[in-house]
């Protein structure tokens, strides 16, 4: 596997309208620990990063649209070869955003919902009407013709829902639906007793491999749930499927489940560059070294590119390349990135011997 950076969220503030739930990086409207960097900054950044690779960069947060030079960071960004997208609640979209989204050749913009109505996503987000504003920001971005993906993250307080957020999003003529199997960090941390049990984990990814199968229009993929690709092989093995996924033209493009460190990466609000956006130990800062100086020769990030180094059942799974199970959970859950996949049911073959 060759190990270059495809995909960086980049957190351009840690302020936000909302108070989630599960947010990985615990933002509030005031985050004043945490001071958004200049625009200065922010086209210094892109210079090195573009002087190195040619990634998607999602401009994410807390909130994006809190910045008033979002779109003037999205130019600059797309002025040097990246692919600029957006992350948002999608609350503060309108016609006005919409036509700024498309002056700056944003190429893709993701909305969370985690709910088909707004009782659900409502009380997942913490904020009357975040529903009602989320949909109409989905059917603004279709009549404007700005592509657009829905991701939905489940826990035991939603996921009886599932299968309706599916169709839902789906009738609302998304581009993509990821399913997101939260992993609990910032927020999520408080909500731990919330988490899916491994036995419904698996459920859903047997679920979401035979809706994949049969989803003709659009681009489906679970997000943290790096078995995924595991028991993609198992089913079609079982099944005799010649089951091909489909990948996004301006994805990571990886054919593995956990991508952290090796193919994407998160940079926060601070400088710090990040395996992804739910694993809270740094590899570097950017303030003080170059991004390739950080993606190259980062001890976290070497780590986490020797699978043959991995513990307890990962280490000796079969299916280690293609899965790897989730580094953040693993970190989240035990302390030890390197330990083996929390929420995995899978016995390796070499165990069953």
């Amino acid at each position: 596997m060759k190990f270059e950076p495809k995909w960086i969220a980049w957190e351009i503030t840690r302020r936000c309208n909302l108070k989630c739930v599960h947010c990985r990086s615990s933002s509030e409207l005031e985050a004043l620990e945490h001071p958004d960097f200049s625009f200065a900054e922010a086209k210094r950044v892109l210079d090195d990063i573009s002087s190195y690779a040619s990634p998607v960069v999602v401009l994410s947060g807390g909130e994006p649209l809190l910045r008033e030079d979002v779109f003037d960071i999205a130019k600059y960004g797309g002025g040097k070869g990246l692919r600029m997208c957006l992350a948002t609640n999608g609350t503060l979209v309108n016609e006005e955003i919409c036509r700024k989204i498309k002056e700056a050749d944003i190429k893709m913009v993701s909305l969370s919902l985690d709910g088909s109505t707004a009782q659900i996503h409502d009380n997942f987000r913490n904020s009357p009407g975040a529903f009602d504003a989320t949909v109409n920001a989905a059917k603004l971005f279709k009549k404007n013709g700005i592509p657009f993906l829905i991701n939905s993250s489940f826990t035991k307080r939603n996921q009886k829902d599932i299968v309706n957020i599916y169709k839902f999003v789906k009738s609302l003529g998304t581009t993509a639906w990821y399913m997101f199997m939260i992993v609990p960090t910032g927020r999520g941390e408080e909500i731990m007793e919330e988490l899916i049990s491994v036995e419904d984990y698996e459920e859903f990814l047997e679920w979401h491999y035979e809706m994949e199968k049969n989803e003709p229009d659009m681009l489906v993929r679970p997000t943290c749930a790096p078995s995924y690709y595991r028991v993609v092989l198992q089913k079609a093995k079982e099944q005799g499927d010649e089951f091909k996924r489909r990948t996004l033209k301006f994805s990571t493009g990886g054919s593995k489940g956990c991508l952290a460190g090796q193919l994407i990466s998160l940079l926060d609000v601070d400088g710090n560059i990040l395996p992804c956006s739910y694993f809270p130990m740094a590899a570097g800062n950017i303030r003080e070294q170059s991004f390739k100086d950080i993606w190259e020769t980062a001890p976290l990030f070497k780590d986490m590119r020797d699978f043959k180094a991995y513990k307890g059942k990962c280490g000796v799974c079969e299916y280690v390349n293609v899965c790897g199970g989730c580094r953040a959970r693993a970190y989240a859950m035990t302390g030890d990135y390197m330990a083996e996949e929390p929420f995995c049911s899978h016995i390796p073959a070499k165990l069953k011997k």
